[in-house]
């Protein structure tokens, strides 16, 4: 299919898989939801799959509610219950499938299972759940789904997940979750080469951060200035479906996508235009260099590497001058004890709403969220030189408790800044 036709498709919104058959894992919200209803204005059949059935009172949206929304927007759907652990679920959710619509079209393996925590901090459980969901439920589902995929005139798998890079930034922080990520890449990669010339398989994997109720658990609300849409994704999974199948074994970034297809405009997918957009993890080198430089300098200097020179003096000087710069406001925000482990020495702040702001040269006895780093790094965090994301994605940061309320620290920092 040429670009042109795929535009008109686009502005039309209808064509390319109008009558077609998409099913999309955990589009009860989120990302895969963007994905159903990007197909659905297209006016293909739709498979909303996920667990969720009833209303979860922390996360919205339900098969059902995403099902409607199909049906609204020109699609048609079906609403299937789906538990990736489960075979049978599986293998039943396959079986209405065929028999509402008679076949599968494209298989889009979004849903996946989150915690990011070192490996003695992440319990067995976890572990299990993130294997079983990530690794063998998108192989699982691309198991069932092939022999009714190799009968479509064009079909593909799309798994949402990122290119393999291997990089101790990318593992020294949650090697478990990494893990099972890369887990489903390489199930595309596999089956590109054992399909090749009947089924396209690919991955896709966001260059910034994607705004879902995920994001929000895990970062908190500041991080959505720093976010993209969802929709991105969803138009890049529509771009990279109505390309031939012969298009295989790619790990596609979906700005990258959308630019090869014309796109020019993407504020529009900003969740807060004209902000500093913040990276997603697992990026390749030629995606990292459009973020802050620090990255690229931080990369070439891996923990581990050379030390530079301790400087505790600075760093208790940045602590003694943090009462003098507090601000209502900025404690009210924070609303947090924050917990610093710099080159092995603790520092405790203890900014909460209706407590005296104080700062101590210990270790508390609970704490918000710790955040652990050399005195060097420190320094440049405070002196605006480099931002928290940068750090944490470089390895030379790491975060444990609320990744929200670690992002703002920065604004203490800024305080800070000029006092130094």
């Amino acid at each position: 299919m040429d670009r042109q036709y795929l535009r008109n498709a686009k502005m039309l919104n209808k064509g390319a898989f109008a009558g077609k058959t998409v099913f999309v894992t955990g589009s009860s919200r989120g990302i895969g939801k963007a994905i159903a209803l990007k197909f659905a204005k297209d006016g293909a059949n739709v498979v909303v799959a996920a667990k969720t059935v009833e209303p979860h009172p922390k996360l919205e949206g339900t098969i059902h509610a995403t099902a409607e929304e199909v049906e609204r927007v020109g699609g048609k759907s079906l609403a299937v219950q789906l538990d990736l652990r489960d075979e049978e679920t599986v293998k039943t959710a396959i079986d209405k499938t065929i028999e509402k619509f008679g076949g599968i079209d494209l298989l889009v393996n979004n849903a996946s299972a989150i915690f990011l925590a070192t490996t003695e901090e992440t319990p067995m459980k976890r572990f299990d759940l993130m294997n079983s969901i990530n690794v063998r439920g998108t192989f699982m589902m691309s198991r069932y789904a092939l022999p009714h995929l190799r009968k479509a005139s064009n079909p593909h798998i799309i798994n949402l997940s990122p290119p393999v890079e291997f990089k101790p930034q990318w593992f020294s922080p949650h090697t478990a979750y990494t893990m099972s990520k890369y887990g489903m890449t390489l199930s595309a990669y596999g089956l590109a080469a054992e399909l090749k010339g009947s089924v396209g398989v690919n991955t896709l994997w966001p260059k910034t951060a994607i705004w879902t109720a995920a994001m929000n658990m895990l970062a908190g609300q500041e991080s959505r200035k720093g976010s993209r849409k969802p929709t991105i994704m969803a138009d890049a999974a529509y771009a990279i479906a109505c390309r031939d199948k012969s298009i295989t074994g790619n790990f596609f970034i979906d700005e990258e996508v959308l630019r090869d297809e014309g796109v020019k405009d993407f504020e529009q997918y900003a969740e807060q235009p004209g902000n500093v957009l913040l990276p997603d993890f697992f990026l390749p080198d030629r995606v990292l260099k459009d973020f802050d430089p620090e990255l690229m300098s931080s990369f070439a200097n891996k923990i581990g590497g050379t030390k530079q020179p301790s400087d505790g003096g600075s760093v208790s000087a940045v602590f003694v001058s943090a009462s003098t710069v507090m601000t209502d406001d900025v404690k009210d925000d924070i609303n947090a004890t924050l917990h610093f482990v710099i080159s092995d020495k603790d520092w405790t702040i203890v900014s909460k709403r209706g407590e005296a702001f104080r700062v101590e040269s210990a270790k508390p006895e609970k704490a918000d969220v710790t955040m652990i780093t050399d005195d060097v790094t420190f320094m440049k965090l405070v002196k605006g030189e480099t931002k928290s994301t940068s750090a944490f994605m470089s390895g030379k940061l790491k975060i444990k408790g609320s990744m929200g309320i670690a992002l703002k620290v920065e604004k203490l920092f800024t305080k800070l800044k000029a006092k130094l």
